[in-house]
Formats: C-alpha cells, structure tokens, sequence
C-alpha cells in the first residue's frame, strides 16, 4: 500500500491513521499536503464527534519523509506547519494515541492534538536542531504552551529523545497505558467525549486555544442551544443527556 492517510468513522469518532510503515509512518509531502482537506471534510461531517490521530503499526510518527521533498527540509517545515495548523483548528476534540517513535513532524502533529495518550515504552523527540532549521514560532509557542519554557528549550536545544516518563511530567502527555491497554482506554475515553456538550467543548477548545474576546459569541450559541436546558434536566431526571447544538463549519 502506498504511504497515505487512511480514515474511519465508527459510533461518531473519526480514526485518522499515518500509514507509511516502510518508514515508520514518516509523512511524506503529499501526506502533509492531505491532511488539511481531510480534517475539514471530518469536520463538516455532523456524524464526527472527537477525532483520533494514531500510527500505523508499532509507530506514531517519525517525523517528515525528506526523500519525497525537491526542496530543503525547510519545506518539509512550512508543509507540517499547514498541516499542524489544520489540526490545531479543527473544531472538536482530538487525541493522539501514540506507540513507538512520536518525532519531529510526528511530535508538532501530537502537539496539535488536544491530547495524547501513550502506550508505555513510546519515545518522543523534537529534532529541528538536528537539521538546522528553525523551528516555526507558532509550533513553539504550541510546544511552550504544553510543556512550559524550560522543558521546551531541552527539546528544542538538544534534539533528545525523551521516554513516557518525562513526558507525562512534563505535560506532554496526558495518559501512559501499559501495552494492551492504549486502544481500550481510547475507545473508552472518546465515548466519553462523543456524549458531552460540544457547545462546551468547542468553546473550552476556543477559550484554551487563546481565543478569549468571543465570550459574546459563545453566550449567544448557549442561548439558543438548549443544551443547558438539556443537560440540567437529564441531571434532576438521572438519565444521559441528549445534546444537539453542533459546531458550525467554517470552512
């Protein structure tokens, strides 16, 4: 199979898979440039309720293919910051379930993700030094947001990499799961998502992302959702409640 992007919906979670195991799940140029349409036909899709990023196989992602670029692997940047910007933006939750290497390209996706669970043993690693380039302001700012300046300047300045260990101390992770247990904890936690309010979600993922001057906007859309009518009902009513507000697609 050639290196691509595979996706699937099931009970409302969209699973996005990195699939290029010859060089494990490094994104290739077409890859990178796939990925920003393929999220907003996800997001468009009212069925799609959280979406989850993972690798195929035994590896998330080793970062960018540079044998498919003409170019320098400057270009290789400027095609995973579209990328990771698509993510970054996409408007429900999204999770990362990591195994194996989660390096360079493959950690500023990870980053882009609301979360990232980790099977124990996954390593991860931001290596622009290793290259010589200069790595985009936005995705340091992603990766300061995540890990705070000190942490992301060790990643940054030496290009190490670091195990699940230090990676759930420092934030980079949100979960570690023995082995077996990372898709079961997945399957488990995005039905959890699938059944919340996505007028709260989608305006926590706004506010957290640093959009705050919308309050205005979001008081509006509760006003007219009838989710927290909703919800404190199903609450007095001691049953699961049924939200219908969905995120308007502004593609």
């Amino acid at each position: 199979m050639e290196p691509q992007l595979l996706h699937t919906v099931t009970d409302s979670v969209a699973t996005v898979v990195i699939h290029h195991p010859a060089k494990r799940n490094a994104m290739t140029a077409a890859m990178w440039a796939a990925l920003p349409p393929l999220l907003d036909a996800l997001a468009a899709d009212p069925e799609v309720r959280a979406l989850v990023l993972t690798g195929e196989g035994g590896t998330f992602c080793a970062g960018a293919d540079i044998s498919t670029l003409r170019g320098s692997p400057q270009e290789a940047q400027s095609l995973a910051v579209r990328a990771e910007e698509a993510l970054a933006a996409f408007p429900k939750p999204t999770l990362a379930a990591i195994r194996g290497h989660c390096v360079g390209g493959g950690a500023q996706l990870a980053a882009a993700c609301d979360l990232r669970f980790a099977k124990e043993g996954a390593l991860f690693g931001v290596t622009p030094a290793k290259l010589g380039i200069v790595y985009a302001a936005s995705s340091t700012r992603r990766l300061v947001s995540l890990v705070g300046p000190a942490a992301a300047k060790y990643l940054l300045f030496s290009g190490e990499l670091i195990d699940t260990d230090r990676a759930l101390r420092t934030g980079l992770v949100d979960e570690v799961l023995p082995a077996g247990e990372l898709d079961k904890r997945v399957a488990e936690f995005t039905k959890v998502l699938a059944v919340r309010s996505r007028l709260t979600q989608a305006a926590a993922k706004e506010f957290a992302n640093g959009l705050t001057d919308r309050d205005g906007y979001w008081a509006e859309q509760a006003r007219g959702s009838g989710d927290t009518a909703e919800g404190v009902a199903a609450f007095l009513e001691r049953r699961q409640p049924r939200f219908t507000w969905s995120v308007p697609f502004r593609g």
